[in-house]
């Protein structure tokens, strides 16, 4: 459903939480919760870019990740590698940029060159640009100095419950609407979408001034 009478957030950035919690409630290895949350993000990806989104940034992979155990940051690793061969092609034809922020020094030389082709492969799309935060730190960011600083996020969902915004685009959420949900990332659904953007057009951003009405 094209939410095509509400203000849209023109940048959509989300944390998606509780893969591995997802898993572990229905007795299964953590590494399968990141499979279906792959699943989810490909619809969340597809009902954004109907819906009129003009920029999505997902949390996928943060620098603090890499102190998981071995076996499930191999898993993960392995599954980014997979998903950006097998969906660069899908996203060029439905007009999607993509492409990756975070260091990439770490990465497997496998993934890289799966991130290196996806965006090329998707260079010229002039439909909604998908952001894949994958060895991503705000604050390292920051720190470096990086002109390559994202536009304003409006809005910041996370899922899975908590309320932090884990060193995720510190500076691009200075003024963003923050909301949190309690559901978990594999269960994310279209109609959480649709309500996420029809709270956040219902709030008063006023961005440190005050409401017009109130200086009269």
């Amino acid at each position: 459903m094209k939410q095509s009478t509400l203000e849209l957030p023109r940048h959509l950035a989300i944390i998606m939480d509780g893969n591995g919690r997802w898993a572990e409630r229905a007795g299964r290895p953590r590494s399968w919760g990141h499979i279906a949350g792959a699943r989810a993000m490909r619809q969340v990806v597809e009902h954004c870019a109907r819906t009129g989104i003009e920029q999505l940034t997902v949390y996928a992979f943060s620098a603090d990740n890499w102190k998981r155990p071995a076996n499930e940051v191999g898993a993960l690793l392995s599954l980014f590698t997979s998903h950006f061969r097998t969906e660069a092609e899908v996203m060029a034809r439905e007009g999607i940029r993509v492409s990756a922020i975070g260091q990439r020094t770490r990465l497997p030389r496998a993934l890289r060159a799966a991130i290196t082709n996806a965006e090329a492969q998707t260079a010229h799309s002039q439909g909604m640009h998908l952001r894949v935060a994958i060895d991503y730190s705000s604050r390292a960011a920051i720190a470096r100095g990086e002109a390559d600083l994202l536009p304003p996020v409006d809005l910041l969902v996370r899922t899975g419950g908590e309320r932090r915004l884990s060193d995720f685009l510190l500076w691009e959420c200075a003024y963003a609407e923050l909301l949190f949900l309690d559901v978990l990332w594999p269960d994310i659904t279209s109609s959480h979408l649709d309500d996420a953007i029809a709270d956040y057009a219902s709030r008063d951003r006023r961005f440190g001034s005050i409401p017009h009405r109130a200086s009269a």
